[in-house]
């Protein structure tokens, strides 16, 4: 995931100095860690030993201890109660959502990094069906501007398609 997307995840769900956090997926520890440095605590799920050993050392090196690493599997067991995020970047993440709306504070929001639009569809499918309200998706996109005495254009370059962000949120029932 890159900054362009860890932005948007930040700025859609208003994490903040109090905010606790999940994060599935830990990777390189790059949203882990950016979350770190906004919200109280992070809590980073992965199953795969490597990635959890990369996280903590990128953890390390910036000095965050506001960092809890689980080599688990988001959909088994989610230990945290009353979060306020749960972010998603992995592999059929609807399969965590039961788990998901159960660690979810009322108000919170679950962010899930997807680069295919048929899994948004299967995903969105199940937001819906387990009664997720507030559902969105976005696809960030930085374009390169040419800017010159003849006029301002984009450039034939540019950070186009990553992934698209898919929000939702856990409300009480109406």
């Amino acid at each position: 995931m890159l900054p362009k997307d860890i932005g948007a995840i930040v700025a859609y769900t208003c994490v903040g100095k109090d905010s606790v956090c999940i994060d599935a997926g830990t990777g390189s520890g790059w949203l882990t860690i950016s979350l770190a440095r906004i919200a109280k605590e992070v809590y980073s799920y992965d199953v795969r030993e490597d990635f959890i050993e990369i996280g903590k050392k990128n953890a390390e090196i910036l000095g965050l201890n506001n960092i809890v690493f689980r080599k688990e599997d988001i959909t088994k067991k989610i230990y945290e109660k009353e979060v306020d995020l749960v972010t998603l970047d992995m592999p059929n993440p609807e399969k965590a959502l039961k788990n998901v709306k159960k660690a979810l504070k009322i108000g919170g929001y679950v962010a899930c990094f997807l680069p295919h639009a048929e899994q948004v569809n299967k995903y969105v499918k199940k937001l819906n069906k387990l009664g997720f309200k507030e559902i969105y998706t976005i696809e960030v996109i930085i374009r390169d501007y040419l800017v010159r005495e003849e006029g301002t254009r984009p450039t034939n370059k540019g950070l186009w398609h990553t992934g698209y962000l898919t929000f939702a949120r856990k409300l009480p029932p109406s």
